[in-house]
């Protein structure tokens, strides 16, 4: 058995190398390292991967969420509704603009935002009266969508803008439309251990609103007006690398060949692990692009025994995530306590995920779900 990689880029590169060496040599030869070609080229092949009318590629994913609360004036006094259940930049975001992150529960069978508690919690912070519900980010954990036909309906309801958090989530599919055209905005990250990734940080926003198209150019370049030594508004910079852009564009060509990959992966894995395990549940009419391939343990010790013996032959694993977000000490001054949101603080106890990625073998994934078979008590 070859060694097994919890997420082989190296695979990945070995295949598109030519692609790959040939775009950063051009940007290399022709100097544009800022804003050049291949930049708006990207943009343009996002847009028309998603389908949506504009694109505006950035530096990291953190940004790609933070800029569009900019855009919206989100700050002090306001709510931004986040699942407790993710990686902190969903929150971090609110926090940077001086807003409260106000979190919520999860689904136990597909990880993302219950809109049953994202309803009471809007209920709450409205009857409490201290704060002003404005943007909600639902996140599409580990490749999946989340159920947007419910939280539409409840922003639309509520009057509150949704930032789909889709920085796990591209190439994932939702009764046939595409993550990152769902909510008034959607962002993304390159991050490269993300389905689509580049060699380094990057990210993308997506919109069909062009005043707000226009809003977000402007603050990638430190709030640039009709030049960038005319600033209007307080930006940041927060361009993507050019160098960057041309290690995407191979990549995105390659994407669904790749996403293909994952999804066999994945139903080789559940029709090998569902007897013994809780294996991860895809809903009628949705595709996932599996960013992770996500299981749960029936308690923390066993977590801690499955992933020792997986482990000691040779089969790498993650946690994705150990400690809620409401949980952890940089939140502590809102009061939130153990009993929450149970069934975040249940996942975060049992979840451990298996290696995924697109050039993934039948090979390894039968050893990998062998092994983990022969572990189970």
């Amino acid at each position: 058995m070859q060694k097994i990689e919890f997420n082989d880029l190296s695979a990945q590169y070995r295949s598109l190398k030519p692609e790959i060496d040939a775009g950063i040599a051009k940007v290399l030869e022709e100097c544009h390292f800022i804003s050049g070609p291949q930049v708006e080229e990207l943009e343009q092949e996002l847009c028309k991967y998603v389908g949506r009318k504009y694109c505006i590629s950035v530096s990291n994913g953190t940004d790609a969420l933070q800029m569009p609360l900019m855009a919206w004036g989100v700050g002090a006094g306001d709510a931004v509704f986040v699942p407790a259940f993710t990686f902190v930049a969903t929150a971090e975001v609110a926090s940077l603009m001086g807003a409260t992150p106000i979190f919520c529960d999860v689904k136990e069978d597909t990880f993302n935002l219950d809109p049953a508690s994202l309803r009471q919690q809007i209920e709450r912070v409205k009857a409490e009266g201290k704060l002003n519900p404005k943007v909600v980010i639902p996140v599409d954990l580990f490749g999946q969508t989340a159920d947007y036909d419910e939280l539409e309906a409840i922003c639309k309801e509520f009057g509150l803008w949704m930032l789909e958090d889709a920085a796990q989530g591209f190439g994932g599919m939702n009764k046939g439309r595409k993550a990152c055209v769902f909510g008034d905005v959607s962002a993304t990250s390159f991050f490269p251990a993300k389905p689509l990734g580049c060699y380094g940080d990057g990210g993308a926003i997506f919109t069909d609103d062009k005043e707000m198209y226009d809003l977000l150019v402007s603050i990638r370049v430190h709030g640039k007006g009709s030049f960038k030594y005319d600033n209007v508004r307080v930006g940041l910079n927060a361009r993507l690398d050019t160098l960057q852009a041309a290690i995407l564009l191979p990549k995105l060509r390659a994407f669904d060949t790749e996403n293909e990959t994952r999804n066999k992966a994945a139903a080789l894995y559940t029709s090998l692990l569902k007897d013994k395990f809780d294996v991860p549940v895809v809903p009628e009419n949705y595709v996932s692009s599996w960013a992770q391939y996500t299981i749960k343990a029936k308690t923390t010790e066993e977590r801690d025994r499955l992933m020792k013996g997986l482990a000691d032959k040779g089969i790498p694993t993650m946690v994705y995530y150990p400690k809620a977000l409401h949980l952890q000490k940089v939140y502590e001054e809102y009061g939130n306590k153990e009993g929450d949101f149970p069934v975040s603080e249940s996942l975060s106890k049992r979840v451990f995920s298996l290696p995924m990625h697109g050039y993934i073998t039948t090979e390894i994934v039968t050893y990998v779900a062998e092994a983990l078979n022969a572990l189970a008590e």
